[in-house]
């Protein structure tokens, strides 16, 4: 923002405009949430301005099918626009740097997917462009979306109440099997270029920022592996070289102690979207699964011996994290209300002037670590060390 711009938003008592950029997988998810948030939840008024894509025909089509007023083929055009207020990335990756850093530079406040970029270099840029934004009340945040299953800010809760005493132990395996047939095509998510890395940014940066976000801890020290079981898939010129991981695994050591292990593959037969989180602390211990997500496993070590065992938490009651916007107790949830969380918390931390969270520094730290994982697997089994670095403002709990 130049120094005769003012605080970034609509005239007083007008709403927010949203502009979307991407409108295959994501853009979709992203869109429901916009679409339904408000009839939810007490949030400043927006409006869905404009989506934007490539395939002039295809995104009018999405656009009307997910609630957008007009669509375009022109992201720079559309984020110079008086009438933007929001820019909600939902491109692939190796786009996210160009348009996040024009789009703040601008004054939109913006909100991207995860990971944050493509490369360490894209993603330092990034949060540099973000703090610079945030002295002028531009506010940004990375979409980090299952920080928003309500079971998982109850765990984040009861990790930081002491529930667990001292974490020692986390296992993290997100599991899928999209990619295990061999013939399965190339697409741009099979290649560096456009998807950065393969299993490891797509799923891995999840779990890593689970690690992070339910302990409240950094990472200190990485050692890691990658591996392509299918090296050469169908495409339009023939059998063509795929260029990132299938899978990748990860041993994490943190400022605390804790050792966290990752596991994450595209290749695991008969998983189709399975994050398992296992949280081992010396008074208690916490077991979720995604494809369950409304119920947390929670073991109290702290009573007799002959009385513990772990017990089923139904996580629907509206003292839970985000349910009371919601149903009845007992009438769950499902995987697209993580997204309508986070517009939720978006737009709140726009509305109170606030640092939303996870901000830009927080995928920051996600894409060091991802960076540190390929340095180690590059060096077969090298201990890559990291420093820490300062934490951003954070409400205790999202949504409580």
């Amino acid at each position: 923002m130049t120094s005769s711009e003012t605080t970034p938003g609509p005239p007083a008592g007008s709403p927010l405009g949203v502009a979307m950029i991407g409108y295959a997988f994501m853009g979709k998810a992203h869109s429901n949430a916009w679409r339904n948030v408000a009839s939810f939840f007490d949030v400043p008024a927006f409006e869905q301005k404009v989506l934007v894509g490539r395939d002039a025909a295809a995104v009018a089509d999405a656009a009307a099918k997910y609630g957008w007023a007009e669509s375009a083929t022109d992201w720079r055009a559309v984020i110079a626009r008086d009438d933007i207020h929001i820019v909600d990335i939902c491109a692939p990756g190796w786009m996210h740097a160009e348009i996040a850093v024009a789009a703040l530079a601008a004054g939109k406040h913006v909100l991207v997917e995860k990971p944050l970029a493509n490369t360490l270099a894209e993603a330092e840029a990034m949060a540099a462009a973000a703090r610079t934004a945030r002295g002028a009340g531009v506010q940004s945040m990375i979409g980090f979306n299952y920080r928003r299953v309500p079971a998982l800010a109850l765990a984040r809760e009861l990790i930081a109440e002491g529930r667990l005493g001292t974490v020692r132990h986390v296992r993290a395996a997100y599991l899928q099997d999209w990619l295990v047939d061999p013939d399965s095509p190339m697409t741009w998510r099979l290649n560096k270029d456009t998807a950065g890395s393969g299993a490891l940014g797509d799923i891995a940066s999840h779990a890593i920022d689970q690690v992070l976000f339910l302990l409240g801890d950094q990472v200190t020290e990485v050692s890691g592996r990658l591996h392509t079981f299918t090296p050469h898939r169908p495409g339009a010129a023939g059998l063509e070289e795929v260029t990132v991981d299938d899978a990748a695994w990860a041993t994490l050591t943190l400022t605390s102690g804790a050792i966290a292990s990752v596991e994450v593959s595209r290749v695991a037969t008969g998983q189709k979207n399975s994050l398992k989180l296992e949280i081992y602390g010396d008074k208690g211990s916490i077991l979720f699964d995604l494809e369950a997500l409304n119920e947390l496993g929670f073991l109290d070590a702290t009573v007799p011996v002959r009385e513990q065992g772990f017990r089923r938490i139904l996580v629907n009651e509206p003292e839970h994290p985000y349910l009371e916007a919601w149903w009845p107790q007992g009438h769950t949830l499902g995987w697209e209300h993580t997204f309508t969380h986070e517009i939720r918390d978006f737009l709140t931390a726009i509305r109170n002037g606030t640092q939303p969270s996870p901000s830009f520094e927080d995928g920051l730290s996600v894409q060091r670590i991802l960076a540190a994982v390929e340095e180690s697997a590059a060096a077969k089994s090298s201990v890559i060390q990291l420093t820490p670095s300062a934490p951003t403002t954070q409400t205790a709990v999202e949504g409580a």
